[in-house]
């Protein structure tokens, strides 16, 4: 149900382009109103002028209107971002825009506004295989542009629909090319890659492909599941690996330690005073020590320096 779904939302998609090339497409009957008040003003200053040659009412009305729907049909304009195509009796003339043009009426007419403007499309593969046979489903998106407005009128039927198709074809083809982990750590290569097959496909129907992007790669849950345990399993791993290392050298360091201790007994006297020290006065704890460690270290000492250090805390309170 799901993989039907996810056609359906393809073919969606398809029908999608094709509507917008087709509302985009609008050829002669666009801004019927503004060719219709044309015309009505024409053939109102062309009957005014006839009825004052001393030509009569009703045949010079006739002929007005007839006059103001020529001339109506005849005045086109197009956007700033647009240019039309013009065809003369099937016969491709040329293009025109952006602002007002003529043509011919009865004679020419206008087969297609091209847009100019960056264009995007939306597009993806659904239940594809990669090279190492995993199933998955991915979404991207293109930014392409019309830089020969003639070829795209004349070269393909449906240059929208096309770019959908192709795109959806080149990007079920560099799957099929690419492991699962090329496909998730190398998105903006494989959107380079893309960007190339289709702007060499596309350049002779005047298209220009700018970029693509891989939005989304979707795997299977399990397989989901799967990789995020063995991430875990190697991030423990690596962990476990820094601190087995950390203990080595803290070993080391401990046996370079004892070896300078064992040559010089007094270091290891005032090491065992400072650790005395840092006990008694810097944490207020209390050390039961042995008589003889007692005498080797002066302890008396040490509890009178550590008693002075206290009666100044005090005083200092």
């Amino acid at each position: 149900m799901e993989r039907t779904s996810s056609s359906a939302r393809v073919l969606q998609r398809l029908e999608d382009f094709g509507s917008e090339g087709q509302t985009a497409r609008a050829g002669d009957f666009r801004y019927p109103l503004f060719a219709l008040a044309i015309g009505l003003v024409l053939a109102l200053g062309l009957w005014v002028a006839l009825v004052l040659l001393g030509a009569p009412p009703l045949p010079a009305l006739g002929l007005a209107v007839l006059a103001g729907l020529f001339a109506g049909s005849a005045i086109k304009y197009a956007d700033q971002w647009e240019r039309a195509v013009v065809l003369r009796l099937g016969r491709y003339r040329g293009l025109r825009g952006p602002g007002f043009f003529a043509i011919v009426p009865l004679l020419d007419r206008v087969g297609y506004y091209i847009d100019q403007r960056v264009r995007t499309a939306a597009f993806g593969a659904e239940s594809c295989l990669t090279r190492d046979t995993v199933p998955v489903d991915v979404d991207a998106i293109a930014f392409w542009v019309v830089h020969d407005p003639e070829r795209a009128a004349l070269a393909v039927q449906d240059y929208e629909r096309a770019v959908g198709l192709a795109a959806q074809t080149a990007l079920r083809d560099a799957i099929g090319k690419h492991d699962l982990d090329e496909l998730i750590q190398s998105r903006q290569e494989l959107g380079r890659a893309l960007r190339e097959s289709l702007d060499r496909k596309m350049h002779d129907w005047g298209i220009t492909v700018q970029s693509v992007e891989i939005r989304d790669v979707i795997i299977p849950q399990a397989l989901e599941d799967a990789m995020s345990r063995q991430a875990q399993a190697e991030r423990e791993r690596r962990a476990r690996i820094t601190l087995g290392t950390a203990e080595t050298e803290i070993a080391s360091k401990f046996v370079e330690a004892a070896e300078r201790y064992r040559e010089n007994p007094v270091a290891m006297n005032l090491r065992a005073m400072n650790m005395l020290y840092e006990s008694i006065v810097k944490r207020g704890s209390l050390m039961v020590v042995p008589s003889g460690l007692a005498d080797s270290l002066n302890l008396p000492g040490i509890m009178g320096i550590a008693g002075a250090a206290g009666l100044a805390r005090k005083e200092e309170s």
